[in-house]
């Protein structure tokens, strides 16, 4: 008999389920290194939660469909047509709810078909755990393959007197099987909209109510070419750089001054993943395989360094534009299109004595800042 410990589909949800709920705490904690960005860490929080939804969906989908992909040898998430299947099951929900009778019901006619047939009623079994999959896929919040838009912030550029927005929105990279969160910032020279939030004083209007956070982009007449555009353009094949680069030259009156990007994963877990086998073998060893996994995430940013005024002529006119900056100097960061980027890693405190017990953490942590997670609590700089 398969207990859970074997199967190695509940071993995954077990081991990914640990790792999010860890980062969610590390995200959420004022001592962690990334709380000084402030708006930054608690934004990654809400989609992580998004994250936690979709993965006890999932888990639950196995009690009715037994086949659950993941990228075992790349990123360690789930494939996208995962996503896929989940974002038309949570449209479909409710049509799906009404064909199939209500728990109660359902428990009533398991227990007269045990004492009926002496057997276990697995066909009734399958329908309950699709009624509970489908109840909680409709009432949570899931990570779609996009995520739209939201505007969080509002605020007043003192220098242009421009207002500017903080929006965030994300993406499920399908060919890279990974989560990615994009946050940038935004002034917005549109007339209407300076009329509208900027006082006489330079200072953001205070008759003006905004009730935060905002579906979409807070300028109305952009908000759905703007949507159009994070969709198109939140591969991950695309640099920061360049998102922010085409995000400037579409869009006259938009001018992002900052770009960040918040790559989840890769996901490792004993026994599952095979996408490092140095860091695989040595988790195998991990003695409590919920204990058995480590997550890397990567911040990428890119800012504008300088503003090249627009220009207007009779025969040919240039649109205000960003100079973006890369550091050249780090060639990692080149590589990347940013301006700069941590790497970071979220072990358990059982994985980590494993992974220094064989002498492998200065190899696998070269670059990365390392947050161990134990009883609880998270513990950086070690």
């Amino acid at each position: 008999m398969t207990t859970p410990a074997d199967d190695p589909a509940i071993r995954y949800f077990d081991a990914i389920t640990a790792a999010l709920d860890g980062l969610g705490i590390f995200m959420r904690d004022d001592s962690s290194p990334l709380y000084r960005h402030g708006i930054v860490a608690k934004v990654v929080a809400d989609y992580i939660a998004r994250l936690e939804i979709s993965f006890a969906c999932w888990k639950n989908r196995l009690g009715f469909m037994e086949k659950f992909r993941i990228s075992r040898a790349e990123s360690g998430f789930p494939v996208f047509q995962n996503l896929l299947e989940l974002e038309n099951d949570r449209r479909t929900a409710d049509k799906r709810l009404a064909a199939i009778p209500e728990p109660d019901e359902l428990r009533k006619e398991m227990a007269d078909f045990i004492l009926r047939h002496k057997d276990f009623p697995e066909a009734l079994q399958r329908s309950l755990a699709e009624r509970l999959y489908l109840q909680d896929v409709g009432a949570g919040a899931v990570f779609s393959p996009f995520n739209l838009a939201q505007t969080v912030k509002v605020s007043v550029n003192p220098k242009t007197f421009r207002p500017y927005y903080l929006v965030h929105w994300a993406s499920f990279d399908g060919s890279a099987n990974l989560p990615l969160i994009y946050m940038a910032t935004i002034e917005d020279s549109s007339p209407a909209m300076v009329q509208q939030l900027v006082a006489e004083n330079g200072k953001l209007n205070e008759k003006v109510e905004i009730p935060l956070p905002v579906d979409g982009l807070l300028n109305p007449e952009l908000a759905h070419r703007f949507d159009d555009f994070t969709e198109k353009n939140s591969s991950y094949t695309l640099s920061p750089v360049t998102i922010a680069t085409n995000l400037d030259k579409d869009f006259e009156t938009l001018h992002p001054k900052q770009l960040r990007r918040v790559v989840l994963g890769p996901f490792y877990s004993a026994g599952i993943t095979e996408n490092n086998s140095v860091v695989s073998e040595v988790l195998s060893k991990v003695r409590r395989p919920e204990n058995a996994w480590l997550l890397t995430w990567t911040l990428q940013e890119v800012f504008s360094k300088a503003e090249k005024p627009g220009r207007k002529g009779l025969w040919s006119s240039e649109k205000t534009t960003q100079e973006f900056h890369i550091e050249t100097d780090d060639l990692e960061a080149a590589r990347q299109g940013v301006s700069s980027y941590e790497k970071h890693a979220l072990v358990p405190h059982e994985a980590y004595q494993a992974l220094y017990a064989a002498g492998e953490t200065q190899k696998i942590f070269l670059g990365y800042k390392v947050h161990i997670l134990s009883k609880g609590q998270v513990i950086s700089d070690v």
